[in-house]
């Protein structure tokens, strides 16, 4: 059982996987330090409000939070913003790299059977050859 475990543990995926929920995790606190002592001050000295966690309005007694979701807002962004150009664009990178230095073109060429395949249905259509019997035989006709 304890062998088991180990095995499961230590399989790549898992590791990764524990790995990305930790740098997540620190990369989350980065931005929310970020988002709160500088883009969020430079955003109140454009509009002037200091704050805007305490920014709500009230429906039947109910309080409206939307200074907390324009702050959250703000974070999803700047998180997205980061993953894409630190983590997304330089991983693509290194794959396009990795792929020309092994000489792997972009898009597989298309196997000889299926150029022939293709070859057949544009012979049969060019001798006016079109569909005999059942789904799409009535197509073409008046």
């Amino acid at each position: 059982m304890i062998k088991g475990f180990k095995d499961f543990i230590m399989r790549g995926n898992v590791v990764e996987l524990a790995v990305a929920v930790v740098m997540g995790a620190a990369f989350g606190a980065i931005v929310n330090a970020l988002v709160s002592d500088i883009i969020m001050p430079l955003i109140t000295a454009i509009f002037g409000k200091p704050n805007y966690g305490d920014l709500v309005f009230t429906v039947h007694k109910s309080r409206i939070l939307y200074g907390s979701f324009i702050t959250a807002v703000i974070q999803f962004l700047l998180i997205a913003t980061g993953v894409y150009f630190f983590i997304v664009m330089p991983l693509n990178h290194l794959e396009k790299r990795r792929k020309r230095r092994q000489g792997v073109a972009d898009v597989p060429p298309p196997a000889e059977s299926e150029l022939e395949l293709l070859a057949q249905i544009r012979d049969a259509l060019r001798d006016g050859h079109g569909p005999v019997s059942g789904v799409g035989a009535d197509l073409g006709r008046d």
